[in-house]
């Protein structure tokens, strides 16, 4: 069931309760997987690793892994198989059925199963994952400017962070930009959008200011969709959030 209510800043808040739903087993699909991982090397890098998922429900989430180089000094993270199913878009949005995610993590940052086993190294991944599913879970669907706070209340990710949230966004760290964002084949158009992590005061911000507001405060000191865990908090009171 979802439920809807309006913002200060009359955009829609929805609020997504779990269906009862048996388990669906799910494979990846070699072609899409195949496409989507020749659509990250053209526009991003060559793949170096992929972190796959053994069991799998309703849809085969991988994660697609682009090690740092001279001009791109950070990994760069991709889901591939949300776009396996479409999502429930609105009227209008049909274009926009198929999605995948990105997220980028500094050069330093710990990849190997031990550090994975600490939610200090693990939650952006766990984000890629579970945000990839929501849509499918819950019937709905996510697009730019949509934020998704990590419960309610949204509480940090993990010790090393007070991030506790994401809005999606376009790509920047890919060229050029505009195509990767759409990748087409003859069955369905895909769209990438990058997970920006936000602390709860950005998240109240856009929801009292809109989305437009928050995104030039976020611009203004240079946040992108490469993860900074301790970065400025754009919306504290000191900043004017009220």
């Amino acid at each position: 069931m979802t439920r809807k209510e309006l913002s200060p800043s009359g955009n829609p808040i929805y609020y997504h309760e779990a269906k009862d739903r048996p388990f669906q087993p799910a494979t990846g699909d070699v072609a899409t997987i195949d496409l989507i991982t020749d659509h990250v090397e053209k526009h991003i890098g060559p793949v170096h690793n992929v972190y796959h998922e053994i069991v799998s429900d309703r849809v085969h989430l991988d994660i697609l892994f682009v090690a740092p180089t001279k001009e791109r000094n950070y990994y760069t993270l991709v889901t591939c198989g949300m776009s396996d199913l479409p999502m429930t878009v609105p009227e209008g949005a049909e274009a926009f059925r198929y999605a995948e995610l990105m997220l980028c993590l500094p050069a330093d940052w710990r990849f190997s199963d031990e550090a994975f086993r600490d939610e200090n190294h693990y939650w952006p991944l766990r984000c890629l994952k579970t945000i990839a599913r929501l849509p499918h879970e819950y019937d709905t669907w996510l697009y730019a400017a949509h934020t998704i706070p990590n419960g309610d209340p949204a509480e940090p990710y993990a010790d090393n962070t007070k991030l506790a949230g994401m809005i999606l966004s376009i790509p920047t760290a890919a060229e050029p930009q505009d195509e990767f964002f759409t990748l087409t084949s003859p069955e369905k158009e895909v769209h990438f959008f990058s997970l920006i992590p936000l602390y709860p005061e950005e998240m109240d911000y856009k929801l009292r200011h809109g989305a437009d507001e928050l995104f030039e405060k976020l611009n203004k000191i240079g946040v992108t969709e490469l993860l900074d865990a301790k970065r400025k908090n754009t919306c504290k009171k000191r900043f004017g959030l009220f």
